[in-house]
């Protein structure tokens, strides 16, 4: 499993100039999956995403998580992380977990995250979608497990 985690000021994501998803501040998700991934990593992730000191106090110092500081998430499923560009000039997603195994895993992962009581968007697995966000500071992570 696969985030890219970018800390924004708002985020959102449409499908088609429908709006499925939207936050101020908070954690914009971008998720992946293999098919070796299971409860252990989705859980793992969650209570990961929750936790993360990513947020600046008083002191202007990386110490206060996304539910310190009210914020929401925004998660969007992306097996383009799992793209592997080393060799010719289109990348090969091999590594990627088909639809039949990366949908439950997206929809699990994302009700976890709703149990942890924060605020939670989404995208719309498998969509064209169209992300926006306003990253801050930036800060931007990559979490795998």
């Amino acid at each position: 499993m696969r985030v890219v985690l970018q800390r924004v000021s708002r985020a959102r994501v449409s499908v088609e100039g429908r709006v499925t998803g939207e936050i101020g501040e908070g954690l914009l998700l971008l998720v992946g999956f293999t098919a070796g991934d299971g409860e252990e990593a989705l859980r793992w992730m969650a209570e990961k995403v929750a936790g993360l000191r990513v947020f600046t106090d008083a002191d202007g110092k990386m110490n206060r998580s996304v539910e310190e500081v009210g914020g929401g998430l925004l998660v969007v499923s992306q097996f383009t992380l799992y793209g592997d560009a080393r060799k010719g000039r289109r990348p090969s997603f091999i590594e990627a977990a088909r639809p039949e195994v990366a949908i439950p895993l997206y929809e699990r992962f994302v009700e976890m995250l709703r149990a942890t009581g924060l605020p939670v968007g989404t995208g719309e697995f498998g969509a064209m979608m169209e992300v926006e966000l306003v990253n801050d500071g930036p800060v931007t992570l990559i979490l795998e497990r």
